[in-house]
């Protein structure tokens, strides 16, 4: 199923619309707090008594006063509300500081703590644009009592853009949809750099009237385009820009004449497109016991699942693609030891169908806790590969699905268990385990969290020889094996978060060069402590310090900096009635360590140890502001960038690896925007 960007434009227009002109009667709920009923529903939609304490959203205005919205991730049962801090910037970018792109926004990126891809059963082996992504793991399942939407636009320097868009609304107390849009565009400060992504969302959730039977349908379309440069031909010529304007340097794919630098260029004539489309369809009948609650002129059905029978189908279509519309054989040759023919098309694609259906039953021990239950299921997995349009080929998988979650009544303890085995297929004998076990030691004392999280997994498909993407080795890779040890502490009250995580690793896949793939059959271990503070260093002063400490043993692939931190130094506090404030000063560090390089053709980060990366530690300046329910973000980014030897001149980037620099000045500006209908 194919979706284009002017399909996906009209939906986003005739949401709006919608959003617009929604109506307001489908609740009890009013404007004046006389007509208000005391009933509302709680996350599974049974009626309960009204919470009149405040809610995150509410504000001094009598339309909004009246909402009561909150969320759940898909597959949780935990109740969460709408995040409303301006504080931190990434909570809001989808680009987390703690990973790091080749210089621009949208390009391949990757984590600079360790985490190892831990998913046993099949893997196309595709992952470079993943943090960028709408998933399953991150869609949320609204419930509010009126349309909800939320705007927001970011523009960077160079014409960045990122556009978002949010609606919700229940229809009824039963039955919710929401719709979800972001576009990014970044042209990039290099040739041949720009990138974009095109992320959809659609839900809908729905319970009979009768509680017995309910429904959850998710529509995902992703689509990550990535220009592809392949980094500068001279690194030093950095020191020496005639227009201190690094688009000027020559760089290693795609030929200079057919570099465009157009913020509403989505093109991509040397780099990679990956698309995906994702359909899931849950539904469930429940055999329980019936109640009510009686009020003084009503009485609410109310209905308490004892016994459930599920089933899932989830389609997935993905296309993973690099091209070289312009493929140079000097260059080839010179930077890449690739030999291909003159003024060739480059091209590799791998294109993949899953189907999957999943019978389960479920059972409820306690009848007043919905947070506890069994599960244990049975799926099917069909998969069809169809390589560079020439090759096709079907798979299958059977695997057996177990799960016990409990978070007990009085929430001190919180408990999630479960586990997968493949028995039969292209990826028999894959598993995964996994066991978290959380308890409250005190409402002053906090949480403290332990778990444990086993992986064997069949190396991702990519590493088959009828992948078409350029590897040169795939024969002799075994299964691997990732365990996760990992244990955390927290106290809202002192605003301390401690968290640790031990791995031990065999059989690790890596690259070392630009087409070549390895295993690395020695166990080694790789050992990673964070700690999050928050100081209170006056009335308006805050201090919010985060420190990742990390360090393997022995000798592995794997290079990591030993610390990474992050300090922002904020003065904060809410001014004349309605103006929350948070600006201050935000620096990111990490010690010097040796860098993965990129491949641009298997959008793979590979492993070196002759070069080490040096930084200086990235200053940032922010004003971050709410008034009511507007919130705006001022940032003037990368002034570590100032170049002395020059005068006031900002032209000394830091570097991604050694051919990729980062942005040099760089200035944001976004707002984000909810309104109640």
């Amino acid at each position: 199923m194919r979706v284009t960007k002017y399909q996906v434009l009209t939906v986003v227009l005739v949401s709006i619309g919608l959003c617009l002109h929604a109506q307001t009667g489908n609740f009890r709920t009013r404007n004046s707090s006389t007509q208000r009923s005391n009933i509302t529903t709680d996350a599974k939609g049974r009626p309960i008594r009204r919470n009149t304490g405040n809610d995150s959203l509410k504000t001094r205005n009598s339309l909004a006063d009246s909402i009561t919205i909150f969320y759940r991730y898909f597959d949780s049962t935990r109740p969460r509300t709408i995040d409303s801090s301006i504080n931190d910037f990434y909570t809001r970018f989808p680009l987390p500081y703690r990973f790091h792109s080749l210089g621009n926004y949208g390009t391949a990126a990757q984590s600079l703590v360790f985490e190892p891809f831990m998913k046993a059963g099949f893997d196309a082996g595709f992952h470079a644009y993943d943090i960028y992504r709408f998933t399953l793991g991150n869609t949320r399942l609204y419930q509010t009592t009126r349309p909800y939407t939320e705007l927001s636009y970011l523009l960077g320097s160079k014409a960045e853009q990122l556009i978002s868009f949010l609606h919700t609304q229940n229809k009824k107390d039963n039955f919710n949809f929401a719709i979800e849009y972001r576009f990014s565009n970044a042209p990039g400060a290099i040739k041949n750099q720009n990138a974009s992504h095109n992320n959809f969302r659609f839900t809908t959730h729905y319970r009979s009237p009768n509680r017995k039977y309910g429904l959850n349908l998710i529509y995902l379309s992703n689509k990550a385009a990535s220009s592809e440069n392949g980094g500068l031909q001279d690194v030093k010529m950095l020191d020496s820009l005639r227009l201190n304007d690094p688009y000027e340097l020559e760089i290693r794919l795609g030929r200079p004449a057919a570099a465009r630098r157009n913020p509403f260029n989505t093109n991509v004539t040397t780099g990679n497109v990956y698309k995906e489309t994702t359909l899931l369809l849950r539904q469930f009948y429940d055999f329980g016991k019936k109640d009510s609650i009686i009020t003084d002129s009503t009485a609410y059905k109310i209905f308490y699942p004892r016994f459930r029978l599920e089933h899932t189908l989830r389609f997935t279509g993905t296309s993973f693609q690099f091209y070289d519309q312009v493929a140079d054989s000097i260059l080839y040759r010179k930077y890449f030891n690739r030999i291909i023919p003159d003024s060739a098309y480059i091209g590799f694609q791998d294109r993949w169908t899953d189907i999957t259906n999943q019978f389960s039953i479920l059972t409820f021990p306690d009848k007043n806790n919905q947070s506890q239950f069994i599960k244990a299921g049975i799926a099917l997995q069909n998969l069809g590969g169809r390589f560079d349009s020439i090759i096709t080929k079907n798979f299958y998988n059977i695997y057996a699905v177990g799960e016990y979650r409990n978070r007990t009544r009085n929430q001190i303890w919180d408990i999630e268990a479960r586990g997968e085995l493949y028995l039969n297929g292209l990826n028999a004998g894959d598993y995964e385990v996994f066991i978290s076990m959380k308890r409250l030691l005190g409402k002053k004392a906090g949480y403290f969290n332990v778990g444990f999280h086993n992986v064997n997994r069949s190396p991702s498909f990519i590493f088959d020889p009828l992948s078409r993407f350029p590897i040169d080795n795939r024969t002799g890779f075994n299964k691997e094996n990732n365990t996760r040890l990992f244990a955390s502490y927290e106290n809202p009250r002192n605003g301390l978060v401690v968290t640790g995580s031990y791995y031990a690793i065999s059989n690790y896949m890596y690259f070392d060069s630009f087409f070549h793939a390895k295993q690395e059959a020695t166990l080694f271990n790789v050992l990673h402590i964070r700690a999050e503070k928050k100081f209170k260093l006056s009335r308006y002063w805050n201090w919010y310090a985060e420190v990742d400490v990390q360090q393997t043993t022995g000798q592995p692939p794997v290079n990591l900096p030993l610390i990474l931190t992050r300090h922002r130094i904020a003065f904060e506090g809410n001014f004349f009635t309605n103006l929350f404030l948070s600006t201050g000063l935000e620096l990111r560090y990490h010690t010097a360590y040796k860098a993965d390089g990129y491949s641009p053709f298997l959008g793979k980060y590979f492993y070196q140890n002759r070069e080490t990366l040096r930084n200086r530690p990235d200053i940032n300046l922010f004003l971050h502001f709410r008034i009511k329910s507007f919130k705006g973000f001022v940032r003037i980014e990368n002034l570590n960038s100032l170049n002395t030897n020059k005068g006031f001149e900002f032209s000394k980037p830091n570097m991604v690896s050694s051919l990729y620099p980062t942005t040099t000045l760089w200035t944001r500006v976004g707002i984000w925007w909810n309104f109640i209908n």
